[in-house]
């Protein structure tokens, strides 16, 4: 048994033989010649296509006095066969731009998705929500809002995008999250963070600042 885990190999045992873009469009794809080491000895040569898509920011915005959480619907592409059709709801989230932390992208998506100001940001965990065949990282935030104007369509025209915000109960959220409603994975994982840590939350932001 295991009680601290660390990676049997490390960067030194793979290298890539070839990087060839075979997409450039909205997005951009990659084929990879690669060989790594095998874990009962040897190695192994592959071929896989790669996504690069950028890494990316998600931020679920909470307002600790009315216990509701703003999130935003939208329309996604990869959602078409969702069996509630392809609008999700979903965390405010942005690509990171060249020069920006994680803390900026949260800020300006906040407003450009939202139209709300955040304060009390704080990280909840960075993941890759699919390295079999994207690079990408999200960094996952947290940050309080005031949700008291919280609402209409929201978005960047010349970038197709259309969201419309929703302020939602916590409470109701969870259990959206639980009947499987919330399929999105940064806003799943959000949520349950929030589930776990929300009563020290509301303690510490609804106290008053001396």
């Amino acid at each position: 048994m295991l009680n601290n885990w660390q990676p049997t190999f490390g960067p030194e045992d793979y290298r890539v033989k070839e990087d060839l873009r075979v997409f450039d469009g909205y997005f951009k794809m990659y084929r990879l010649h690669l060989i790594h080491r095998r874990f009962q000895g040897g190695e192994v040569e592959i071929r896989r296509e790669l996504f690069r898509r950028g890494n990316a920011v998600c931020v679920l915005l909470y307002d600790p006095r009315r216990d509701a959480v703003v999130l935003v619907e939208q329309f996604r592409v990869g959602a078409l066969e969702a069996p509630d059709g392809p609008w999700l709801l979903e965390l405010v989230a942005g690509i990171v731009e060249p020069g920006e932390t994680a803390v900026d992208v949260a800020v300006r998506e906040s407003d450009e998705e939202a139209g709300l100001a955040i304060s009390g940001v704080r990280p909840i965990s960075r993941f890759l929500p699919s390295p079999g065949a994207c690079d990408e990282w999200i960094d996952l935030m947290f940050a309080c809002v005031d949700a008291a104007d919280a609402e209409g369509v929201h978005g960047l025209p010349e970038e197709g995008e259309d969201i419309k915000v929703q302020v939602i109960d916590a409470e109701a959220a969870f259990e959206l999250v639980r009947n499987g409603r919330i399929n999105s994975g940064p806003a799943i994982i959000g949520l349950q963070w929030l589930e776990l840590n929300r009563p020290w939350i509301r303690n510490e932001e609804m106290t008053p600042r001396r």
